[in-house]
């Protein structure tokens, strides 16, 4: 069996001017990075859209697992399967970071024979986008402590409560606290902070946020940096950071264009975690791809408890945006681990486990419904499912109100989900939706916590502790209680637990501290011991990872 690198070296890629051509796009407005990547200008997310109903598809999963989902590679085989149906279809994905890539997870471009290409520079440093994210968020970083040290330009900012941290795009624990300054009078004021994963920047979740240049330059300038000694607030704009900090994501804020294995179009830009941040692509992206196709899928990161509801009550709210189906990802083998099932005795067919790992699948379901959406369910087939498996999943979804298909597009790429690209088509065009978002941005932050945590999660009650409680007060002092909510919260399980498998109940979320993220516009409520930068594992990915001398990379996945 061919690994995903060797089927992807397989493929006979076509220049990115022909991909850009099926999508109406000029190829002399292509920003070209050698044959098979290009950025496309902004001013193709704002044109008349070439067909008259544009469809918007969302692709979700399940509770996360080790067993393994393939939301990605369903994202991409789905968009496929369209264009095998004669639909204009593309997908919108957000950029792997290198984190993962070296890490747990491994690569981010799909599998088998749903993949986009060229994964190994998607999967790397591809366009430059999240080292220019970086720089941009570290140029702010040094403003900032460059403005302690200063005697005559200086703020008076208060250190102890600044909370804007560096990032990079590495997992690496041993960066999360540190101190900085040390060294004497010329090496800056000695005060506390860290890194981050570029993943997890404000700055990341401003670039997917933002409209255009005007509105990315706007948000860089909201974000809020800490206080004086004097206990006035402190904003990027007050260190006239933000003019410089848009300058270096001149480029940045532009949507990648790639291809699939197939050759359909895929917009790849941005990369926001879900359990940490919005978890989606970019606005700008996902209106390009609406504007030029008739069929936009896109995904959202780990479960619906996490990315999608991001994605509704975040991005949609801020884009103007409607989903006209939501697909919901699911495998036997990650419902029977959320039912008791090992790792090591996944593959073993066990009903029992099954049967108390459906509940999260039927939460989740459920979780679509409260967004007034209709869900189409996607099992993601493996060689290892058995024909009993797979019909009390189907019976189950059909019980449900749930349309279902078994896909197959690892194996057979687009031609593996032709069922559910039907499916989907039925669903967009029957979709008569009333689509609104969970909550109102009037309500106050406890209510609107509260809503997510009661009705997404099933949690019984919501928690403060005593530095989350003070966190409230300073945001109602400062005026930003009308904000969004980005929670964040571990991707493992409904609750706050990673260990709280399946679904839960009478469990309490419980907020241990809420970031203020003003420039993206929400605010972010940490719960449990979730971190915002990830280690290595014992064996990392990066260990498999090599280049020969002819410069082919082996070992990416």
């Amino acid at each position: 069996m061919k690994t995903d690198i060797e089927i992807a070296r397989s493929v006979r890629m076509l220049p990115v001017t022909e991909i850009a051509e099926r999508l109406g796009i000029n190829a002399d407005d292509l920003e070209l990075y050698g044959k098979y990547k290009a950025k496309v200008p902004l001013s193709y997310k704002s044109g008349a859209p070439r067909f008259k109903d544009p469809k918007l598809i969302l692709v979700s999963a399940i509770s996360p697992t080790p067993a393994g989902e393939g939301k990605t590679t369903v994202s991409i085989g789905l968009s496929q399967a369209l264009n095998r149906l004669g639909k204009q279809a593309s997908v919108v994905l957000r950029e792997p970071s290198l984190g993962p890539v070296f890490g747990i997870k491994g690569g981010a471009t799909g599998g088998g024979y749903s993949q986009v290409l060229p994964m190994e520079d998607i999967n790397l440093h591809f366009t430059g986008d999240f080292a220019a994210i970086e720089k941009a968020h570290n140029l702010l970083a040094a403003l900032i402590d460059n403005n302690i040290q200063s005697k005559h330009h200086s703020l008076h900012l208060d250190p102890r409560t600044i909370s804007w941290k560096r990032v990079m795009d590495i997992n690496d624990r041993s960066l999360r606290k540190l101190v900085a300054g040390l060294g004497g009078t010329t090496s800056g004021v000695p005060r506390e902070t860290g890194f981050d994963i570029t993943a997890a920047s404000e700055v990341m979740a401003i670039l997917c946020l933002a409209n255009d240049i005007q509105d990315l330059k706007e948000r860089l300038g909201n974000i809020f940096i800490g206080f004086t000694y004097d206990k006035k607030p402190v904003y990027a704009r007050d260190l006239k950071a933000h003019g410089a900090m848009a300058a270096l994501l001149k480029d940045a804020i532009k949507p990648n264009l790639v291809q699939t294995i197939e050759g359909t179009p895929a917009f790849i830009h941005g990369g926001p975690f879900a359990n940490i941040a919005q978890g989606t692509n970019s606005v700008i992206a996902t209106k390009t791809s609406l504007a030029l196709s008739e069929y936009t899928v896109t995904e959202a990161g780990f479960g619906f408890d996490l990315g999608a509801e991001k994605f509704l009550d975040i991005k949609c709210r801020v884009a103007g945006l409607t989903p006209n189906a939501v697909v919901l990802v699911a495998t036997v083998r990650a419902l029977k681990y959320h039912g008791g099932k090992s790792l090591k005795t996944i593959n073993a067919p066990d009903l029992d486990a099954l049967k108390k790992g459906i509940g999260n699948l039927q939460k989740h379901i459920e979780n679509i419904k409260l967004f007034n959406l209709a869900p189409v369910v996607a099992i993601n087939k493996f060689t290892t499912d058995t024909p009993e498996e797979l019909a009390f999943i189907k019976q189950f979804c059909e019980e449900a109100g749930a349309p279902v298909s078994v896909v197959d597009v690892w194996g057979s790429g687009g031609e593996g989900a032709m069922e559910l690209a039907a499916m989907v088509v039925r669903s967009s065009a029957d979709c008569c939706t009333m689509f609104k978002p969970l909550y109102e941005l009037e309500e106050s932050i406890e209510r609107k916590i509260e809503i997510i945590a009661r009705k997404i999660y099933g949690a019984e009650a919501v928690d403060y502790t005593s530095k989350a409680r003070a966190n409230l007060l300073r945001i109602e002092d400062l005026g930003l209680e009308r904000l969004a909510v980005c929670m964040a919260k571990t991707q493992k399980s409904l609750s706050d637990n990673p260990e709280l498998l399946g679904r839960p109940k009478d469990f309490i979320i419980t907020v241990r501290e809420i970031e203020i993220a003003a420039g993206a516009g929400f605010l972010i409520p940490i719960t449990g011991d979730i971190m915002r930068m990830p280690g290595l594992p014992e064996e990392p990915a990066s260990e498999r990872i090599d280049i020969d001398s002819d410069g082919v990379i082996s070992g990416l996945f």
